[in-house]
């Protein structure tokens, strides 16, 4: 684009320099005629309009020439990028979503993928939370966009800014939930632990000491797949430079779930603060300028947003995006599964597929709040018995738009909220 802009700003300023050259010519000419020519004789003045038609006319050639090279360089960056995705490539995943809509499920159906995927859970939570004390949170989209592109290209340099205590030759005493990525718990990865220091990073089936970023960017680097989740990208427009970088190979998954849901999970796990909300609503109140409230709100504008930028598919982003819904996930979770897998072009391996049978139909973690283990088809819309109709009716009128978008029903009174007959969930396919 920067190109196209500089070749016409020096044909302007070509155009500019002709036509004084023309004028001044004109004046001298003009001059000599009046010396050579009888007073008397009128001599017609030149004309210009056919001069300024070539000019233009040459401008627009010049400028479909441009376009036309601009579209072909487009053409070819997204044949270059769907022609590796299909000759077996190194593919990156971008989890998108918000707290509390099964995204910790989400992620570990690729975390369990097998030996070929490097999986990262919440990596952003550091940026996050250094960057509150540092700078102002309008810089924090472009942060974790940086940082986000620095981890699918396995560079963990600009992430160690953020972690604390700062990594020492490149090895952190902590990451946050580092447990939760198979990836980061592999023997190679693995320094010695001391119990004493490092408790916090007890991984699955041994124990982990400090984490040598240095080799887990080697790690990084020699698996084909990696999966990120995230709960902090917020706006689906600013990953566009991943999408568009031909080296990422970025498919972006938006995982939405039912607001009424999502804010009856968060006001059971995050009790303490939800604790003025709850008892404005036990009052019959309605919080409207509760801090948390608005923060609903700005998540459901949020995932309506970037639902429908995706849903639109823009040219940048065709082949790259897909939405899915939690209770979508819950109903049907090997079919919607495999159905993600196939859209990102990784195989579904058995593994994956054993841990999602293994892990949809127990309640041996289900008072466990972070667990990953559920029974799917009874963990969609249990929701619905903890939270009081006139809450659910509150989050109606704030997320109307959002819930018609995703196909959420609305509810008429507390019988029909409670009726395990009634589902709130329409049957919608998103494209």
């Amino acid at each position: 684009m920067g190109i196209k802009y500089a070749v016409v700003f020096v044909f302007i300023v070509a155009l500019v320099i002709i036509e004084k050259e023309s004028n001044i010519i004109s004046r001298m000419s003009d001059k000599m005629m009046q010396r050579q020519t009888p007073p008397q004789t009128t001599q017609s003045s030149p004309d210009y309009s056919k001069t300024t038609t070539n000019n233009l006319t040459a401008l627009d050639m010049l400028l479909s020439k441009v376009n036309a090279s601009e579209e072909s360089r487009t053409n070819q960056t997204e044949e270059r990028r769907e022609e590796e995705l299909q000759n077996g490539g190194r593919k990156n995943i971008l989890l998108m979503a918000t707290t509390r809509s099964g995204s910790s499920f989400m992620g570990e159906v690729f975390n369990q993928h097998g030996k070929n995927m490097f999986y990262l859970f919440e990596p952003l939570w550091h940026v996050q939370y250094t960057s509150i004390k540092t700078y102002n949170s309008s810089f924090l989209p472009a942060i974790y966009r940086d940082v986000l592109q620095g981890l699918f290209l396995c560079d963990f340099s600009l992430l160690e800014k953020f972690l604390s205590p700062p990594p020492q030759d490149h090895v952190a005493t902590w990451l946050f939930r580092r447990y939760s990525s198979l990836s980061l718990c592999e023997e190679q990865v693995c320094t010695p632990f001391v119990k004493e220091v490092f408790e916090r990073f007890r991984c699955p089936n041994q124990q982990c000491g400090p984490l040598n970023l240095t080799l887990a960017s080697q790690l990084c680097l020699s698996k084909q797949y990696q999966a990120i989740k995230t709960v902090r990208v917020h706006q689906l427009e600013m990953l566009r430079p991943l999408v568009e970088d031909p080296r990422l190979n970025v498919k972006i998954i938006q995982l939405v779930r039912d607001p009424r849901a999502i804010l009856a999970s968060r006001m059971v796990v995050f009790s303490t603060k939800y604790q003025t909300l709850k008892s404005l609503v036990q009052d019959g109140q309605v919080p409207e300028n509760d801090e948390e409230w608005k923060a609903l709100q700005g998540n459901c504008d949020n995932m309506k947003r970037s639902a429908e930028l995706g849903l639109s598919q823009p040219r940048w982003l065709r082949k790259s995006y897909m939405l899915m819904r939690y209770e979508d996930v819950t109903r049907n979770p090997v079919e919607r599964v495999e159905e993600m897998y196939r859209f990102t072009g990784i195989p579904f391996s058995p593994e994956a597929r054993e841990w999602i049978l293994r892990n949809t139909q127990t309640t041996q973690n289900a008072d466990d709040f972070f667990s990953t283990q559920r029974n799917s088809s009874e963990q969609a819309e249990k929701w619905r018995y903890s939270i009081p109709f006139t809450l659910a009716q509150a989050v109606q009128r704030l997320c109307g738009p959002t819930m018609k978008l995703f196909g959420y029903k609305f509810v008429n009174d507390a019988k029909m909220l409670v009726n395990k007959s009634v589902s709130l969930c329409e049957d919608k396919t998103f494209h």
